[in-house]
């Protein structure tokens, strides 16, 4: 008995040693996805960031990237993040393929900091700017904090989730809630069961009809009065605001790339 646990121990660590190699071969291989010009993050943050972009990116084939930079020229962080993406040509699995882009701006000319995102191909497709702007509107209040890493988890996280859905479905619909899956099935099983113990007490026979002598019964009178009928009619205002100060929609970069976009301050 001692021997076997001496051979399972020795073959535990061997292949401990065989995968530790194949494990920094593979941090080593993971691409540059977040560029912090502005130096928002520390280098430990931007190694876990890269790494979560990485990780997360290679499930949905779509590279994650993040940008931060001081300031662009003429304030125009949507041609700059075009630009960007025109030039260095990322993609999960070519060049200029499947990508979203977090830009952050930290110093407009009016004093304010802007928060831009842009999807491209797949991205695009599957984070139209309805989905970029719920995703600005979650990690807004941690970039105003300060909590940049936070706020950059969330992103990354955030659009991997909602890539799992199809396109034209809202991914924050309570329907897709765990604890509300959860909850209506656990509903759904108590009333099944209540029914069951209902119907094993014997039903009842006796109705309302049982006493009843139809040849001395029936209707003495009827009698059905219109009076008028109003109707009224009221204008719903609709909601045209987008939130956090900014507003969704898309373009195409100078190098004829079509995307998906969404704008806001912090």
């Amino acid at each position: 008995m001692r021997r076997r646990y001496v051979v399972g121990a020795v073959l535990f660590f061997l292949i401990a040693y065989l995968m530790v190699p194949a494990l920094m071969v593979n941090a080593a291989d993971d691409k540059p996805l977040i560029f912090d010009e502005a130096n928002l993050l520390s280098p430990e943050e931007r190694n876990e960031l890269n790494a979560m972009a990485n990780e997360y990116g290679a499930e949905r084939e779509t590279d994650f990237m993040i940008l931060t930079v001081d300031r662009v020229e003429n304030d125009d962080y949507e041609t700059w993040t075009e630009n960007f993406y025109d030039a260095y040509a990322p993609g999960y699995d070519r060049r200029h393929g499947n990508t979203v882009i977090l830009t952050i701006v930290m110093s407009a000319r009016d004093g304010s900091r802007n928060v831009h995102l842009e999807g491209y191909y797949k991205a695009e497709k599957y984070l139209d700017a309805g989905r970029l702007t719920k995703i600005r509107s979650k990690i807004t209040p941690d970039l105003s904090s300060g909590n940049y890493k936070q706020a950059f988890e969330k992103y990354i996280k955030t659009a991997h989730r909602y890539m799992g859905f199809e396109p034209d479905v809202n991914p924050d619909n309570i329907i897709f809630n765990l604890w509300f899956q959860l909850g209506a099935a656990a509903a759904i099983g108590a009333i099944a069961v209540g029914v069951m113990a209902y119907r094993s007490g014997g039903r009842v026979t006796v109705n309302s009809r049982t006493y009843e002598d139809a040849s001395t019964s029936g209707i003495l009178n009827q009698e059905d009065r219109y009076i008028r009928t109003t109707v009224t009619k009221q204008k719903i205002e609709r909601n045209t605001s987008s939130g956090s100060g900014g507003g969704g929609g898309g373009g195409v970069s100078s190098g004829g790339h079509s995307h998906s976009s969404s704008s806001g301050k912090f």
